[in-house]
């Protein structure tokens, strides 16, 4: 049986907002690279709210799951555009390596589709009878991920497969495990997501939404490098800002 046969209302949400990708381009640790890196993501979401019934046009059974939890159904696109940043490409930095790291560039590109489940302290009743304006929550879930980064670089002949291009020590400390640390393959992974946010009530039928994201991808490869220096350590993963604007269907 569909939850729109056992009569719980829906919800359309569009998102937008920044994107902090983190990966192996350049040292993550460092305020530059974080700044640095930085995209967007688009996104339409779809809530069921089983706090209300549409086809009775009423409440439903006052549980604590019905008055406190959403299902969140998400299909959304990123795009981060990456360079390096810090002390290996300072200015001062003349070396071929540094030249190399300098003109090595790369794009994420990625399709989500996906569940969480929110969790409202309040009571969501409540906030829909507009007893207050602000309705904090948190959230968990997964989503599969279609990505399709791509890589170029400007050093010598320019050419994407030719390793001698790229920053050499990608390649040199274990070449029995990474014998090639430039992938712009296109792939598909899982990742896990989890979101801490708030809505602000602006009519009976319509919140504004504000949605601090992490997520964090199965894979290394989404951004098209996975090399073997001691600062890859995790996989990607992403920082995503939210704003919505959500519409209340029935």
């Amino acid at each position: 049986m569909s939850f729109a046969q056992l009569g719980f209302s829906h919800e359309v949400d569009v998102i937008t907002g920044p994107v902090a990708f983190k990966s192996d381009f350049g040292l993550r640790s460092e305020f530059e690279t974080n700044a640095g890196n930085t995209g967007f993501g688009i996104g339409i979401v779809h809530y069921i709210n089983f706090a209300y019934g549409a086809d009775c046009n009423c409440y439903t059974t006052d549980n604590f799951f019905n008055d406190h939890f959403k299902l969140r159904t998400e299909i959304s696109y990123n795009k981060t555009k990456l360079e390096h940043f810090g002390k290996f490409v300072a200015p001062e930095r003349t070396s071929i390596e540094s030249q190399r790291l300098r003109e090595h560039k790369g794009e994420v590109n990625n399709f989500d589709i996906g569940m969480q489940l929110e969790y409202f302290p309040l009571s969501i009743r409540s906030f829909q009878a507009s007893a207050y304006k602000l309705a904090p929550f948190v959230s968990f879930g997964a989503y599969f991920v279609s990505f399709n980064p791509k890589v170029s670089t400007t050093f010598g002949s320019g050419n994407v497969t030719n390793m001698s291009n790229f920053y050499s020590q990608w390649y040199a400390i274990n070449p029995a495990i990474h014998e090639v640390p430039i992938d712009a393959s296109s792939g598909s992974t899982w990742s896990l997501v989890s979101s801490i946010g708030v809505r602000y009530k602006i009519a009976p039928s319509a919140d504004l939404m504000l949605d601090l994201r992490g997520q964090y991808y199965f894979s290394d490869w989404v951004d098209g490098l996975n090399h073997d220096l001691k600062y890859n350590k995790y996989n990607d993963w992403l920082v995503w800002l939210n704003f919505g604007y959500i519409y209340y269907l029935d």
